[in-house]
C-alpha cells in the first residue's frame, strides 16, 4: 500500500473510534446527565480514539498490515498526539472545571484561565517529580525527550493497571499464573491419545458383548416360550440369571470406560490447546486481540460504575475528564506491557517509537503492585465477609 492509502485507512479507523467514544459518552456515561460543555465530549472522544488507535497499530504490527514506514509514522504521530492530550489538554481542562466549581474562586473568564494555568504548571511540576524515584530512563535522555514523558505516564498507568488487575484476580490467581502450567511435549500428547484410543476400543468391545448377550437373551426367551411347561420355566430361570448378571457387569464396566474416555478426551484437548508451536503469528494475534478487547471492555465497565457512583450534575464534567486521563494512561501503559508479550520480530517498530525505556522495570513494578493489590484485596474481602453476617444479624 502507498503512504497516502495507508493514511486514509488510518484516518477512517480513527473516525470510527471517535464515533464509538462519542456514542459511549452520550448513551452510557451521560445518559442521565445534561451535557453542559461540548469540549468535554470532544476531549473524551479524542482520548478514546487515540487509545484504540494504539491497539490497532499493535495488531497491524503482528499482521504486517500497512507498509513499515507508514506504521512507524502513525505510531509517532499517534503517540505524540496522545502525550499532548494527556499532559497538556486534559490536565488543563480538569483544572479549569474544578476552579469553576469552587464558590470562592472568581468566575471572570480571564481570571479562571490564569488560575487554571497556575494549577497546570503545578501539575507539571509534580508530574515531573514522579519519575525521580524510579529507574525508568537512561542518563543520555534530554529533558524534553519523549522518553521523559512516556516513562512517567508509564509509572502511573502501570500502577493503575496492577491495582485493577490485582483486585480482579483475587478469585482465580492460580489459573492465571504461568508457574502452575506444566510444559507440554509431543510425547505427552501422543501418550494421552494412545490411551484414549485403547479406551475407545475397550468400550467398543464391551458394547459388542452387550449386544450379543442381549441378542442371546431374546433368542433364549423365544425358545423358552415355544417349549412351555415345567422344563421351559426351569431353563428360563437358569439361563436368565446368568445372562442378567453378565449384562449388568458389562454395563458397569462400559460406563466406567466411558467416564475414563471422557476424562482422557478433555485432557487431550487441554494438551493440544497448550501447544502454540507452529502458529506463533496467529496465536499472537489472537492473544493480543483478547487482551485488547478485554482491557477496553473491562476498563469501560469500571469507568462507568465509578462514574455513576460519584458523579453529580456539578462534578460530572470534571469526573469524565479525570476518567479520560486515567483511560489514556492505562492504554499507554498497556502498550508498554503488551510489547513484552509479542514475538521478537514484531517489537522493533514499537521499541523504536517508545524509545530507550527500561521495559523490564515496568514488568517488575507491575508484578510487585499486582501482588500487593491482590493480597490487600483478599484482606479487605475477608474483613467484609466477616462483617456481613454481623450486619445481617441486627
Amino acid at each position: 500500500m502507498s503512504f497516502l492509502l495507508d493514511s486514509c485507512l488510518m484516518f477512517f479507523s480513527q473516525v470510527l473510534f471517535f464515533a464509538g467514544g462519542w456514542v459511549f459518552f452520550l448513551k452510557q456515561l451521560f445518559k442521565d446527565y445534561e451535557v453542559h460543555h461540548s469540549v468535554v465530549l470532544l476531549v473524551f472522544s479524542i482520548t478514546f480514539a487515540l487509545s484504540c488507535t494504539m491497539f490497532e497499530l499493535i495488531i497491524f504490527e503482528i499482521l504486517g498490515f500497512l507498509e513499515s514506514s507508514s506504521r512507524y509514522f502513525h505510531w509517532k504521530l499517534g503517540l505524540y498526539a496522545f502525550l499532548f492530550v494527556l499532559v497538556a489538554i486534559l490536565p488543563f481542562y480538569i483544572g479549569y472545571f474544578i476552579i469553576g466549581n469552587l464558590r470562592f474562586a472568581p468566575q471572570k473568564r480571564h481570571i479562571r484561565v490564569l488560575m487554571t494555568t497556575g494549577a497546570w504548571l503545578a501539575f507539571l511540576y509534580f508530574f515531573w517529580k514522579i519519575g525521580d524515584p524510579f529507574p525508568i530512563l537512561s542518563p543520555k535522555h534530554g529533558i524534553f525527550s519523549i522518553e521523559q514523558c512516556i516513562g512517567r505516564i508509564g509509572v502511573i498507568g502501570v500502577t493503575l493497571m496492577a491495582v485493577l488487575s490485582g483486585f480482579g484476580a483475587v478469585n482465580y490467581p492460580y489459573t492465571s499464573m504461568f508457574y502452575f502450567i506444566r510444559a507440554v511435549t509431543e510425547t505427552d500428547v501422543q501418550n494421552i491419545e494412545k490411551r484414549l484410543m485403547q479406551t475407545m476400543d475397550m468400550i467398543l468391545m464391551k458394547k459388542k458383548r452387550i449386544a450379543l448377550a442381549r441378542q442371546e437373551r431374546l433368542k433364549q426367551a423365544t425358545i423358552n416360550k415355544s417349549q412351555g411347561g415345567l422344563w421351559g420355566m426351569i431353563s428360563k430361570v437358569t439361563s436368565g440369571s446368568g445372562s442378567s448378571e453378565n449384562m449388568s457387569m458389562l454395563k458397569q464396566e462400559t460406563e466406567a470406560y466411558e467416564e475414563l474416555a471422557k476424562q482422557l478426551f478433555l485432557e487431550s484437548v487441554d494438551l493440544h490447546n497448550a501447544q502454540v508451536k507452529f502458529w506463533s503469528q496467529q496465536i499472537s494475534f489472537l492473544l493480543i486481540g483478547i487482551i485488547i478487547v478485554t482491557s477496553i471492555r473491562g476498563l469501560l465497565i469500571t469507568l462507568t460504575r465509578f462514574f455513576y457512583a460519584i458523579a453529580s450534575s456539578k462534578s460530572s464534567n470534571v469526573i469524565v475528564l479525570c476518567l479520560a486521563q486515567l483511560m489514556g494512561m492505562y492504554f499507554v501503559s498497556s502498550v508498554l506491557l503488551i510489547r513484552m508479550n509479542m514475538p521478537q520480530e514484531y517489537r522493533s517498530i514499537i521499541t523504536e517509537v517508545l524509545g530507550d525505556l527500561q521495559f523490564n522495570f515496568y514488568h517488575r513494578w507491575f508484578d510487585v503492585i499486582f501482588l500487593v493489590s491482590a493480597l490487600s484485596s483478599i484482606g479487605f474481602l475477608y474483613i467484609a465477609h466477616k462483617q456481613a453476617p454481623e450486619k445481617n444479624g441486627y
